[in-house]
């Protein structure tokens, strides 16, 4: 009966309740913001005269020595204490006697769980964004090298438009500005203290919430109580946060695949972030982008977790959401790591500029030049202009050539309205280098768009 709670209870716990209600083998990692929070609180017990100093010494001194004992992997941890604020309490008290017992006035392990876990989680926000960034400078070297390098632009996985491949990693850039903004708008909205909060309704002792609010680094307390010890909307941001940035992770790594391909040869990942085949000689396998393609349904899996686990649950706390942190550690590690091999597998591949060069020009990619052309230069209507230019098309596949290489003759025959300018619009590199339109893939364009990436970054 050495339980914190044991003065209600005549018996003990049975070994396999402890076993299936205990959180202390991985809500441990949340030692730091619990220490913390706990000094915080005694310093506002103490300035309101609820704990003397001498007491606010004491506690503070078995902290810090509660500190060095884990930090140093002294501290032994019993799943019967339950949970980390049960095993630091008990410590504590064990270091400093009586004192150690008045810690938790005017607290809950409610409150208390929801300082912690929500500092954990607004530290590992700002960690995600500078390890977004890093990747973000990688993918903006290599586009700034390549804004005149042509890649088919595609849809539906078909030869489009002549593009450059600056242009299209600007694409994902895009992607990873904005996954930057939910992280930080993220940040902003649930920097809030849950301090004071109690068990659900407040506390009648005379505390101030802003004092420790202040101390932890919030900007604000949280209102309304009821709300605040069972609100895990926080840890629900950050696994939906992180499964939008894995999905566009996802979508360069199948790209990354692809364009490592015989059949693509756009790029080749270094030999340190590729592998070899158990039974096949030749084989260099893109296990890096694959791996980051799975990883992503893994994320996937704990926001549905943990948006199932809150769905049903009634104010204000329930043992429920002891089950919100194990994903949210698990997805975290996994998006830290995957941010930073992305980052080394981009910076270290082979781009392979004449191969993409290539690829233009099989697909007509300057089909719809023609048909601007025809617009522009013949004032012939669009729906026209269309038609014209697929039955072009379709002669240039019957002579086995890209409509790029096609010869005026062929084309007057089409239509004579036709006249030896079209021959400009048709050139791969003058129609990618023609979509100057504001957001569009001209070399001018691309630039200017890189640059704006650039100050984003502030490099």
């Amino acid at each position: 009966m050495d339980k914190m709670w044991s003065g209600r209870f005549s018996a003990g716990a049975s070994s396999l309740l402890d076993e299936f209600n205990a959180s202390i083998m991985y809500d441990r990692k949340l030692y730091k913001e619990d220490i913390e929070g706990s000094l915080a609180h005694a310093s506002m017990l103490a300035k309101q005269e609820i704990l003397t100093t001498e007491e606010l010494r004491q506690i503070t001194d078995g902290l810090s020595k509660i500190m060095s004992e884990i930090e140093s992997e002294e501290f032994e941890w019993n799943i019967s204490d339950e949970d980390l604020h049960m095993a630091i309490e008990k410590r504590l008290t064990v270091l400093i006697g009586d004192a150690g017992k008045k810690l938790h006035t005017a607290r809950s392990r409610n409150d208390q769980v929801a300082v912690d876990f929500r500092r954990w989680v607004l530290k590992r926000d700002k960690d995600i964004v500078d390890a977004l960034k890093l990747l973000m400078k990688e993918v903006l070297v290599v586009a700034q090298k390549h804004t005149t390098t042509l890649i088919p632009g595609m849809t539906h996985l078909q030869h489009a438009q002549p593009t450059n491949f600056g242009f299209h990693l600007g694409a994902y850039l895009s992607m990873f500005k904005r996954d930057i903004k939910r992280f930080e708008d993220s940040y902003k909205r649930n920097n809030v203290s849950p301090l004071g909060c109690a068990a659900l309704a407040g506390t009648p002792h005379n505390i101030d919430r802003d004092m420790t609010a202040q101390m932890l680094g919030f900007d604000s307390v949280s209102v309304n109580c009821l709300d605040t010890v069972s609100d895990r909307d926080f840890a629900l941001e950050i696994l939906f946060n992180i499964s939008t940035m894995m999905m566009h992770i996802s979508r360069l790594s199948e790209e990354l695949v692809m364009w490592s391909s015989y059949e693509f040869g756009f790029v080749e990942l270094s030999d340190e972030y590729s592998t070899g085949s158990s039974i096949m000689p030749q084989k260099k396998n893109p296990d890096v982008p694959e791996l980051l393609r799975g990883k992503t349904g893994r994320v996937y899996g704990s926001l549905m977790g943990l948006l199932t686990v809150m769905k049903g649950l009634p104010l204000a706390y329930n043992k429920d959401t002891q089950e919100d942190k194990e994903g949210v550690f698990d997805s975290v590690e996994t998006a830290l790591l995957s941010l930073e091999i992305l980052k080394e597998a981009i910076k270290t591949m082979e781009v392979k500029a004449h191969n993409m060069q290539k690829a233009c020009s099989v697909g007509h990619l300057a089909a719809t030049d023609l048909a601007d052309y025809l617009v522009e230069k013949c004032d012939i209507p669009f729906r026209e202009a269309h038609f014209i230019t697929g039955r072009a098309v379709a002669k240039s596949e019957e002579l086995n050539i890209d409509l790029s290489d096609i010869e005026l003759s062929y084309l007057q025959e089409i239509d004579k309205r036709i006249k030896e300018d079209v021959l400009e619009f048709l050139v791969l590199k003058n129609s990618m280098n023609a979509r100057t339109s504001a957001g569009g893939t001209s070399t001018i364009r691309t630039k200017e768009q890189l640059e704006e990436f650039s100050n984003f970054l502030k490099i």
